[in-house]
C-alpha cells in the first residue's frame, strides 16, 4: 500500500495529476493534497476525482492510471 497525493494545480490541459508519495515529480507541499493510502492508483484517482473531476495518474508513478 502506498500514500497518494493530487496536484492542486492543474496542468495546461486541465488535468490534476495523482502521484505516489515516492514519486520524483511529487508537487511541492503547497501544491499537493493528501488523498490517503491505497492498494492501487485506480482507488487514489477515484478519490481525487471527488474534488478534481479531471484527475489523472502520473505517467511516471501511476502509469496504469494515466490517460492521454
Amino acid at each position: 500500500m502506498k500514500a497518494y497525493h493530487v496536484n492542486k494545480q492543474a496542468q495546461a490541459n486541465g488535468d490534476h495529476e495523482v502521484h505516489r508519495e515516492d514519486c520524483h515529480y511529487l508537487p511541492s507541499p503547497a501544491n499537493k493534497q493528501y488523498l490517503g493510502v491505497f492498494n492501487s492508483c485506480e482507488e487514489a484517482v477515484k478519490v481525487a476525482k471527488r474534488t478534481f473531476p479531471r484527475s489523472n495518474g502520473c505517467i511516471h508513478c501511476s502509469e496504469n492510471c494515466h490517460t492521454t
